[in-house]
């Protein structure tokens, strides 16, 4: 059987708010909205190609979850997300509440590449092929 990332999953303080930004955001769509038996609210979203779940949740019942980590560091650090015109997708992003950290830039191979963080502090790389 060939390995495939079956889903990502975020942990939110607002979980609906997060969802709410990615479907404004990427065109992800929430195929489910629920309250779980731990007390956490779960929402399942897929990605607009119906290629990946992205899942969002709140706190369990008696957790407290720390404050994000919003610049490079150990553990998942990023997700990258493909871009058409990386220029106008910075600006539509930013005028939706994210936060622009790096770039954009040209990367490796004549790619441009941008780092922003969503309002819950998610890093989001946007990569933008080079023109043929």
């Amino acid at each position: 059987m060939a390995f495939r990332i079956n889903h990502i999953h975020f942990k939110s303080r607002d979980p609906k708010q997060s969802a709410d930004w990615f479907v404004k955001a990427f065109n992800f769509m929430i195929l489910t909205d629920e309250v779980r038996q731990t007390g956490d609210r779960f929402i399942r979203c897929m990605t607009e190609d119906n290629a990946l779940r992205v899942n969002f949740s709140g706190e369990r019942n008696g957790e407290k979850l720390p404050e994000a980590i919003v610049g490079p560091h150990l553990g998942l650090e990023h997700f990258g997300i493909d871009s058409a015109d990386i220029h106008a997708d910075v600006a539509r992003l930013s005028a939706l509440g994210a936060i622009l950290n790096e770039g954009p830039r040209t990367g490796r191979g004549g790619q441009m590449v941008a780092f922003m963080q969503s309002p819950d502090g998610f890093r989001i790389e946007l990569m933008q092929q080079p023109k043929k």
